[in-house]
Order: structure tokens, then C-alpha cells, then sequence
């Protein structure tokens, strides 16, 4: 796309939430810090937002917010301009929007774009806010069909693109096309939203505008789009972007089997593949296996150790003989030999488990 072919535009990045689905991994680290192949992964939505002719960006912080500046400062390493505003209370989507609507610099007819935390999306930002401002529409959502859309926002449309309803989860859905979280609004609607009150634009904001009569639009697309809010969806956002099915400007290297940072130590008689991703100072022994999984820095498999489809965390150490499958291993901890773990198991930072402490299968 063409950067010239839109105006400078502002964004405000929502990523105030506390992401309890991803514990242990967002005790210490908010969500959209996460290391998501080799990089925070906030820094794959600022590089992908720049390429689309964003400039500015208002973080709407709350959770750990003192946390954001210190890793992305004021912007110029990704060529934009960030700015923070902090939340003292959380005040739902909508009030965060309109907190961070306070910095924006924005005309009231210009189009602000609105950006999730803890969203991966390969559409093209440009061409929804073109249909936003072609069709001088209130807000503009992004719509993405999912096979199951009872456990996000539905959102129908009519032949023309309007968005008739906003329903919120439901058993039934009536269309499977759902919420995808990107949001491009006219700035004055914003300045709508009440001001330090608690707000959903899901709830409130949005069938409010609807129930108006303005215009609701729907931009509705079937590329790729991750919500990485569990621990198996931020895996696989991370597999994903290192074995290049997700295009990123902030990948720190080319796409491939696996991606490891400076400073990692990876024993060529390792087998490491699937998209995994190495930090920083990691150690992979010979005969060690890793498959799909995110290896955080300073973190050790030792030889003969299976991870698959895991997150070790910062310092953690699968010792020989452990299999992890389907599991996180929180920053510190150590899974001591012959321990098999699987099936969504946490083990929270700092745990040592002794020899053959937790089988999934009676073979020793």
C-alpha cells in the first residue's frame, strides 16, 4: 500500500488488560510485552501500523503501566510518535478510548484508528480506512469470520455493509462473523464518549450509534486474524509469525523452521523446528527436541529433553529425560528429569519439580 495514498493518521493502542488467561506468563509482564517471535508483541501491530501510513500512536495503559514506556520510549526506533495515558481506574473500552482520546491531536472529522492489545491481524488497515472515509461513516469495525462465534462479539450486517446489531456472546449466533477488535472511528464520536466514566463501546457505544441511525460500517475480510489471549493462541501467533504464514516488519530475522536471537546457544545435535522461537542467552543441549514453542531468554533444555507447543518461561529449565507438551513453564521454574508435562499445565514461576514428580503415562 501506498503510504502517501492517506492522511498522517493517529491510533490509540488499547493495552490496559491484565491478560489472567495468559498466567503465570502476565504475573510480572503485561500481555502485549510478551516475547512473540524474538520481539514484545506490541512491537508486530506498532510496525505493521507504520506500514499503513500511521505516525502517532496513544498507548491507553492501566494494568503494570509503567512497564510500556521504558521498552518502547517515544517511538523513533519504530519511525513514529508514541504518547501514554494512564488509566488510574480501568474504565472498560469505551472510557479507555476517550482517556486516551485526551492526547490525540486529531480535527473532529478526522479518522482515529483504534487497535487491540492482543490482537494478530493481516488485513489491510488502508483499505478500511478508506471505506471509513468514503463512505463518511461514525465508526468502522473489523469484521472476521470465525468457526465458532459464540465466544466472541457478533456483529450482522446488511448488503450494504451497515451493521444492524451489536450482540454481544451469544449460545446462537445469527452470522459468524464477529468482532475483530480494529476500530477506525471519526474523532468527534469519540469526543462523545462520556468522559472518566466506565464505558464499553461493545455494550453501550456501538448499539447506542446503531440505535441512533449514524452509520455503523462493517469491514468484513477473511485473512489471517489471532485473538492470543490463552496460552496456546499466543504460541501459535508466535509459530505463526516465525514461519512467516503472518508477515512482520518487526520479525528480527528471516522467517523459518525457527528464529533465535543473539546470544542464544543451540547444539547443532538438537532438533529445533516448527516455528519455535529462541531467546536471548537460551541454552538447547544436544539431542534436545523443540517443537512450536517460545523459549524465553536465559532459558535451558537440556539434553534429551522434549518442549513441544510450550512457553518456558525467563530462566526456566526443562531438564534431560522431561517432556512438555501443551504446557507453560513460568519464569524460573525448574522441571526436574523424567517429569512429562501436557495438557495445558501451568507451572508458576520459581516451582522446582524433583524427579518424576507429574506423569501423564505410567511408562518410566
Amino acid at each position: 500500500m501506498m503510504e502517501s495514498s492517506l492522511p498522517a493518521l493517529e491510533a490509540i493502542l488499547l493495552v490496559g488488560g491484565q491478560g489472567t488467561r495468559l498466567r503465570p506468563l502476565t504475573l510480572g509482564t503485561p500481555k502485549p510485552l510478551l516475547p512473540t517471535a524474538g520481539v514484545p508483541f506490541l512491537a508486530h501491530q506498532l510496525a505493521r501500523a507504520r506500514s499503513f501510513g500511521v505516525r502517532r500512536i496513544v498507548f491507553a495503559t492501566s494494568y503494570k503501566a509503567s512497564m510500556f514506556e521504558p521498552v518502547f520510549g517515544d517511538g523513533e526506533a519504530f519511525g513514529l510518535s508514541l504518547e501514554y495515558m494512564t488509566e488510574e481506574t480501568p474504565l472498560g473500552t469505551g472510557g479507555a478510548i476517550r482517556n486516551a482520546a485526551e492526547a490525540l491531536t486529531s480535527a473532529p472529522s478526522d479518522p482515529v484508528l483504534i487497535l487491540n492489545g492482543d490482537i494478530l491481524s493481516g488485513h489491510d488497515i488502508g483499505d478500511q480506512v478508506r471505506t471509513h472515509l468514503s463512505r463518511d461513516a461514525a465508526v468502522t469495525l473489523h469484521l472476521t469470520e470465525v468457526d465458532d462465534p459464540s465466544r466472541f462479539g457478533c456483529v450482522p450486517t446488511d448488503d450494504d455493509g451497515r451493521v444492524t446489531a451489536f450482540l454481544e456472546k451469544t449460545p446462537n449466533p445469527v452470522t459468524n462473523r464477529i468482532n475483530a477488535g480494529c476500530y477506525v472511528f471519526t474523532r468527534s464520536v469519540i469526543d462523545r464518549i462520556p468522559r472518566g466514566e466506565v464505558v464499553s463501546v461493545e455494550r453501550e457505544t456501538f448499539p447506542g450509534l446503531i440505535e441512533s441511525g449514524e452509520l455503523v460500517l462493517g469491514y468484513a475480510d477473511r485473512t489471517y486474524w489471532l485473538d492470543v489471549g490463552t496460552p496456546a493462541a499466543f504460541v501459535r501467533g508466535s509459530r505463526d509469525l516465525v514461519l512467516g504464514r503472518l508477515g512482520s516488519p518487526a520479525l528480527p530475522g528471516p522467517p523459518g523452521e525457527f528464529l533465535a536471537l543473539d546470544g542464544a546457544a543451540v547444539s547443532p545435535e538438537a532438533k529445533v523446528h516448527g516455528g519455535s522461537a529462541v531467546g536471548s542467552g537460551v541454552v538447547v543441549e544436544a539431542g534436545a527436541v523443540v517443537s512450536g514453542s517460545v523459549l524465553c531468554d536465559g532459558s535451558v533444555v537440556h539434553a534429551g529433553a522434549i518442549v513441544a507447543d510450550s512457553v518456558v518461561g525467563v530462566g526456566a529449565r526443562v531438564c534431560s529425560g522431561a517432556v512438555v507438551r501443551d504446557a507453560v513453564i513460568g519464569d524460573g521454574a525448574v522441571v526436574g528429569p523424567g517429569n512429562e508435562l501436557q495438557a495445558g499445565v501451568r507451572l508458576w514461576p520459581g516451582v522446582e519439580l524433583p524427579e518424576c514428580a507429574i506423569r501423564y503415562s505410567s511408562d518410566v
